[in-house]
């Protein structure tokens, strides 16, 4: 357990309520500053000239609208689209190509020319291989920005750069034929037709040097991956092999299930002119998109340990000066995929916000069979974009520079204004969904222009030998010197041996959890949690609390430190977080209302009455504070925002994260991420994970869609054994705690143990209010733990003849029974830990009880939810016990909607134990 030893005294706490510490409510709160909108005046010059040139200047805001319709950025194009746009002629602006014009309207331009030879320009800026939209964007400094970059900029490409770029190519094209050569019958999606996406990448590498980036962090879909890795990435191609050839990308002592080749991961530094970046790609499910949200969330958790952006004392910091998001997406995947529009929502949100992602969506203009025209409603796979205000370049994949081109307007354009921007980036598929797919089933015309085509590297290289930059024979060099390093690879991989991946840098103090059953101490002085408490209701003097709040949660939470007893569930975790930050670990906890809560039990933060000002009092426990709380309310997004928290914990090991759904079974919208990341990213990548989902759960008579949390789904989720003992080494924790000190103990104990492992606790509801569930402050003390499992306090062992078996809050209820019917044979065991299952605890609890002949597990869910079919094979098999059940039969819906119908359930589930 962590000491508090280096923790200065606490001043004194009125010192404290007259200072204004670092994150105070006047400047924002921490982990995100208010900032105001920063537009230009566009210069009176400027704005005469356009008056001046009125008809004129309506032609070049229409290219500038419009262009992007008659560009030639498709190259299959094989509908033959009509290019002809009624908004580009000028006969609609009152003007003949012969008359005069001001060419000093396009930025970069002057002098009078015909009106033909402005036609000539703009139709050279924005209806070639590349174009643009950005009329839509919300500020003139933006839009102006945009004009002046792309019609002044010349990103002429160097000869040397020029070498670098058909190298690229002439690499990944060679790999895919070695590929297809030596493993014909292995998927592995291909770059070909999209080899000008490592132009992207390598471009990237350049730019990001020389703006003394440390961190990129990239999300990227199947397409190219393998070639962006072998080529670009320095991940050695004999690790590619030994992978394809149906061997673990981990050492044999890892145990992973591993995964395909297609989503391994990397992190590798980078150097460009002596500067280094750090460039890490990260796993992905064939849920591709998924992994887009879990990227953000790593890159928001590095730019919080390099305090940039809005974690930063210095005002001028901004998120993306050290750490940048980019996300390569698939067409069709982006479009359909409502993870995308959660994540785009969010980009520029409080607490979210990242300093903007570099978009690239890789438009094979195909999804699986499914050609553009049905897969969008739309007309390009980038309009998402929009809905946001952020500019999309579209580029042609057959012109490599032009793809260098977009790149650095993209990154420019981040640069300078940290939003999101995207780069369409049309290329072509080569074979089908995979290199075993025949795409000419179901898209016969579009294969025809595709299978005539000359490949992007041979076109890229024969311009280069018409120039004069290349001979033919040294094209042929870079691809034979290439393949016979392929070769040599290849030959090594059934020699390879993994290296070892997992549990370095940041994770380095980590390790695998034991097969072993631990307790931890978790407990902490008390006249330390005592300040804590207080210091979480105390708000500096002139801030306007609600006066309800310092009535009752203020003067209870109070009066209940004082007395040292009846704290309840919100204290516990305002201990919990308060005392994770005076030993150095920031604490974020995210979702919807959670800075109220939805039962408005939590109150980490205050708005004041007058201005809407936040407060957060945990921020504020000490002057010498190093670590803090992050509230996060969120948009009313389940998938993306739970991968954005999962990337958060998959990153840092030492900050508590905490993602809380409205209500339990609204992490059902994010399922994705539970199935492909909590669940299975121990197993499939040895990526460790510390993540807490609090899911408030119990039947209140508000309805299916307010009652479960469906527990029995993370149940099955995990890998607990029916037949041996559990250990540490499971993949989640569930937990269903009754007390507020089980909590308090369960979050601790998640950053006490030097391993990590995802918990999901079923929260509670009304245990939140219930006089009974609450916990004395010794119950917090340094020696004190979580219990696995809570045995009867008042039964008289001896006189038990039947053993209730219960968790989370149906034990009040039933306990309640007990003692209003004066029942004095019955024991109630609480199960507080469901998994790993504590079946030693379970044991010696039950040698207790000599005399009790039956074994009853009670539950509020209906029969085939909750614990029991979990439950009932453990029981039976490990601890030795017949378990018979009481509660609720089988259904088709969590809970009925009727409260006429909820009471006469209610009345049968607690009469129904104590009769069997």
């Amino acid at each position: 357990m962590f000491a508090f030893n280096k923790v200065k005294p606490l001043i004194r706490w009125k010192q404290l309520r007259l200072e204004r510490a670092k994150y105070n409510s006047g400047v924002g709160v921490f982990g995100h500053r208010p900032r105001q909108t920063n537009d230009i005046d566009v210069p009176q010059e400027i704005i005469s000239r356009r008056n001046e040139n009125c008809r004129a200047q309506q032609l070049v805001d229409a290219y500038r609208k419009y262009g992007h319709l008659r560009a030639t950025i498709d190259n299959v194009d094989y509908e033959n689209k009509n290019r002809d746009i009624k908004e580009l002629h000028l006969s609609r602006y009152g003007l003949s190509g012969s008359d005069t014009v001001d060419l000093g309207l396009l930025y970069g331009h002057n002098g009078k020319q015909f009106a033909n030879d402005l036609v000539e320009q703009l139709e050279k800026i924005y209806c070639g291989p590349i174009s643009y939209e950005f009329s839509h964007l919300e500020t003139e400094a933006e839009r102006e920005w945009f004009s002046q970059r792309v019609e002044s900029g010349s990103d002429v490409v160097s000869k040397e750069r020029q070498i670098e770029i058909i190298k690229e190519l002439l690499h990944s094209q060679a790999l895919d034929k070695f590929l297809s050569t030596k493993l014909p019958s292995v998927k592995r999606y291909c770059g070909e037709g999209a080899e000008s996406l490592l132009t992207f990448l390598s471009t990237l590498f350049r730019l990001t040097a020389s703006e003394q980036i440390q961190h990129v962090v990239v999300a990227m879909a199947h397409r190219g991956k393998l070639n962006a890795l072998g080529c670009l990435l320095k991940v050695p191609p004999v690790k590619i092999f030994h992978k394809l050839a149906g061997n673990p990308e981990f050492p044999d002592e890892a145990n992973a299930a591993c995964d395909i080749a297609t989503h391994l991961s990397v992190s590798n530094d980078i150097t460009v002119n002596g500067n280094t970046v750090r460039f890490s790609l990260i796993n992905n499910p064939s849920h591709l998109e998924a992994a887009n949200s879990v990227s953000m969330g790593k890159t928001r958790s590095k730019q919080l340990k390099l305090r940039e952006g809005d974690y930063s004392e210095n005002s001028t910091s901004r998120f993306g000066d050290k750490v940048l998001n980019v996300q390569i997406h698939g067409d069709a995947a982006f479009v359909g995929q409502g993870v995308n529009q959660e994540s785009l929502m969010f980009s520029q949100s409080p607490h979210f916000d990242v300093g903007g992602s570099l978009h690239v969506v890789v438009n094979n203009q195909l999804g699986f069979t499914l050609p553009a025209s049905r897969g969008r409603s739309s007309r390009y796979v980038t309009d998402l974009a929009k809905s946001i205000a952020v500019p999309v370049i579209h580029v042609n994949g057959d012109y490599p520079e032009l793809v260098e081109k977009a790149t650095n307007i993209a990154f420019e354009y981040q640069r300078k204004f940290r939003k999101d921007v995207f780069i369409d980036y049309n290329c072509f598929r080569k074979w089908g969904h995979n290199e075993l797919d025949d795409p000419t089933v179901t898209n016969p015309l579009i294969y025809k222009i595709i299978n005539k085509k000359q490949s992007i590297p041979n076109h890229y290289a024969n311009k280069l030998v018409s120039e004069g930059i290349l001979t033919g024979d040294e094209v042929e060099s870079i691809t034979t010197e290439f393949t016979k390093y392929l070769q040599s690879q290849f030959e090594q991989h059934n020699s390879y041996k993994p290296e070892v991946s997992y549990y370095q840098d940041q994770w380095s103090e980590m390790s695998a959890a034991p097969r072993a059953v631990e307790l931890w101490d978790t407990g902490v002085d008390t006249e330390i949690l005592k300040q804590v408490g207080r210091a979480s209701v105390i708000v500096p003097d002139d801030f306007v609390i609600h006066p309800h709040l310092a009535k009752t949660h203020v003067k209870n939470r109070l009066n209940k430190l004082s007395e040292e007893k009846g704290l309840d569930w919100a204290t516990a975790e305002a201990l919990a977080f308060g005392s994770l930050l005076m030993e150095g670990r920031n604490v974020r906890i995210s979702g919807e209302d959670v800075g109220r809560g939805t039962f408005a039990h939590r109150h980490v933060m205050f708005v004041d009455q007058e201005n809407e000002n936040i407060y957060i009092p945990l921020n504020h426990i000490h002057k010498e504070q190093k670590a803090f709380l992050e509230v996060a309310n969120s948009i009313l997004s389940e998938e993306a925002v739970l991968g954005f928290e999962y990337g958060m914990a998959f990153d840092s090991p030492e900050n508590l994260c905490l993602w809380e759904a409205q209500f339990g079974d609204f992490y059902t919208g994010a399922q994705i991420i539970v199935d492909n990341f909590i669940a299975s990213g121990e197993s499939k990548w040895v990526r460790s994970n510390g993540l807490v989902m609090l899911l408030p759960h119990g039947f209140d008579g508000a309805a299916s869609e307010h009652s479960s949390c469906r527990m029995e789904r993370f149940l099955q989720l995990t890998d607990s054994s029916e037949i041996s003992p559990d250990s540490e080494a499971v993949n989640m924790n569930v937990a269903n705690a009754t007390t507020p000190a089980q909590y308090f103990h369960l979050l601790r104990r998640q950053m006490v143990r030097n391993y990590r492992k995802p918990l999901v606790v079923v929260s509670p509801k009304t245990l939140l209010r219930l006089a009974e569930a609450t916990s004395n402050l010794s119950e917090f003390a340094p020696g004190t733990h979580f219990k696995p499992v809570i045995g009867d306090q008042i039964a008289d062992p001896l006189k038990v003849k039947r053993v209730f078996f219960v968790s989370g809050k149906h034990y009040y209820e039933l306990h309640n029974e007990r003692m209003k019917s004066k029942i004095d044979d019955v024991a109630i065991v609480r199960v507080e830990l469901l998994c790993p299952f504590p079946v030693q605890t379970i044991q010696a609890e039950l040698q207790k009880y000599t005399n009790a002949r039956k074994f009853i597990w009670c539950q509020e869910e209906h029969r085939n939810m909750g614990a029991w079919s979990f439950v009932k094979p453990r029981f039976e098999n490990l601890v030795g016990r017949k378990l018979l059940y009481a509660g609720r039969p089988e259904a088709p819906t969590t809970a009925v909607g009727a409260p006429k119908l909820h009471k006469l359930e209610v009345d049968y589930i607690l009469r129904q134990p104590f009769l069997t």
